[in-house]
């Protein structure tokens, strides 16, 4: 990539400050400059996932480290910009043999005027670097920042995603967007078509990021919370990307993974929720929480499945604050040998006690009248109750199982107004185009922010006239109440 390349895309000074700062170091301790007393002519080069460094007469700092076997110093490949910049901050002579990058004339055919806080979101990323993430609600447009970006950088890109039905998706939207002026490669769901603009998955960039890690300029990742996932941070560590775009209505994780984003991919550069957007670029709504009483019973199996449980934890010293402290419950449950099957058994009751509470089945028939005319989207957390109350009332439902024509169908139907309603467990959280509905009722679900940000975004859709509406149902005085007020908290 020449000198001119990089200047063209606001690669300032300020960006290579904290990466100088290690080599800085490395050369003071060298004593003197990065240049001929130390170095001939260093050359780039990329190999499977690695950025490989020739023709130094001294060590490398850090991420370098030298291969013995090969004897070159060898780093990630995402080490790439730091490298170059560095050397050229200092003046050092070198040879760009690593990076395979094409320039693309990409011009959206697509006719549109970027709202305003688009053009601030890609205003930030373009500040920093043109590197880091962007959060925006469900439905605010994520996919038209990054069109955006594409253009801007202008050379070969790579667009990740979590899902086939993504994949497809972005293909579309890539050829309606550039499909005049360059062919849209796919690679992942039987595809295997390289180009400087191609779609893929999460799961097929893994597999073959060492092959192609030379190829993208920028890599556009979406659902980008996905990324610091053990095997998906490989992704971003073997390409030579110089930029990179995240885009996720939530970045944060459970297990905080999200603290590895800024070196994956950048920072958070924007942010906006769906408050900030509402009544304005996207419909006002309300947040309804229903609380839902035990019967007599219900009440009585549940104290009794509580007490099983909750002796186990405090038997074991078992806090339960986290997904990842659930996990350590089912594995000392599962090798205990002093009530760990009761346990177990004990934790599944309350649960369907619960989240499958008779009385939420009455309310629910209540709301599906009041709201007769308008479009519902029922949030279950179970295939099994998807399916029981799909029968119930009559209502198609979407789950993981529902082959992907049938799903379609539903949807297509729905979105036509021949379906009112839809039953749904998690499959509609994220990656699936859902038509626009005004009306959403959550039976159960988890703690996860991102879950219930996403599940909100599924009725914010505008249209005039438009208040959606956000109803939960909530088991009174059992650990649903818990889990309702840790998800809202980035809502209210």
């Amino acid at each position: 990539m020449s000198r001119a390349a990089l200047a063209s895309n606001g690669l300032c000074a300020r960006i290579w400050v904290c990466f100088r700062s290690r080599f800085g170091q490395f050369i003071a301790e060298s004593g003197g400059s990065l240049g001929y007393a130390l170095w001939s002519v260093i050359e780039l080069f990329y190999e499977a996932g690695t950025l490989v460094a020739t023709g130094a007469s001294s060590g490398l700092p850090e991420p370098f480290v030298w291969d013995g076997r090969t004897r070159q110093w060898r780093a990630p490949a995402s080490a790439y910009r730091e490298m170059v910049l560095s050397l050229r901050a200092q003046g050092v002579p070198h040879e760009d043999r690593a990076s395979a990058f094409e320039k693309i004339p990409l011009e959206s055919r697509v006719a549109m005027e970027p709202r305003p806080y688009q053009k601030e979101a890609l205003g930030a990323w373009r500040r920093d670097g043109l590197r880091g993430v962007v959060v925006l609600p469900t439905g605010a447009g994520k996919t038209a920042v990054a069109l955006s970006a594409m253009e801007r950088v202008g050379r070969s890109t790579l667009v990740v995603v979590p899902t086939l039905a993504l994949l497809k998706q972005w293909y579309s939207v890539l050829q309606d967007a550039f499909g005049g002026s360059v062919t849209i490669g796919l690679l992942g769901g039987g595809y295997h078509e390289i180009t400087p603009l191609t779609v893929t998955t999460y799961d097929s960039a893994y597999i073959h990021a060492e092959r192609y890690g030379d190829r993208f300029a920028l890599v556009v990742y979406d659902e980008v919370h996905h990324l610091p996932a053990p095997k998906n941070a490989i992704i971003a560590k073997m390409l030579l990307a110089p930029y990179a775009l995240g885009l996720t209505a939530t970045p944060e994780r459970p297990d905080g993974g999200h603290g590895l984003l800024p070196e994956l991919v950048g920072p958070v550069v924007y942010r906006r929720t769906p408050e900030d957007l509402a009544g304005t670029y996207l419909a006002p709504f309300e947040l309804v929480r229903i609380p839902i009483e035990l019967t007599a019973q219900e009440r009585f199996d549940y104290a009794q499945a509580e007490a099983v449980y909750r002796d186990f934890l405090e038997k074991h010293r078992l806090p339960m604050r986290s997904p990842e402290d659930w996990q350590r419950f089912i594995m000392v449950a599962s090798t205990s040998h002093s009530g760990g099957r009761e346990a177990l058994l004990a934790a599944r009751q309350r649960r369907e006690i619960r989240e499958g509470a008779m009385r939420k089945g009455a309310t629910l028939e209540t709301l599906l009248r009041r709201h007769w005319d308008d479009r519902v989207i029922v949030f279950a957390k179970s295939v099994d109750e998807v399916y029981a109350l799909s029968r119930r009332f009559l209502i198609p439902g979407v789950t993981y199982e529902t082959p992907a024509r049938e799903r379609k169908e539903i949807l297509d139907r729905f979105r036509e107004g021949r379906y009112r309603a839809v039953i749904a467990s998690d499959v509609l959280n994220e990656g699936v185009d859902v038509p626009d509905a005004g009306v959403a009722v959550i039976l159960a679900g988890s703690a996860s922010r991102r879950e219930y940000v996403q599940r909100l975004g599924r009725i914010l859709r505008p249209r005039e006239g438009k208040r959606a509406i956000l109803y939960e149902l909530v088991t009174a005085q059992t650990g649903e109440e818990f889990t309702a007020r840790r998800r809202k908290e980035t809502i209210i």
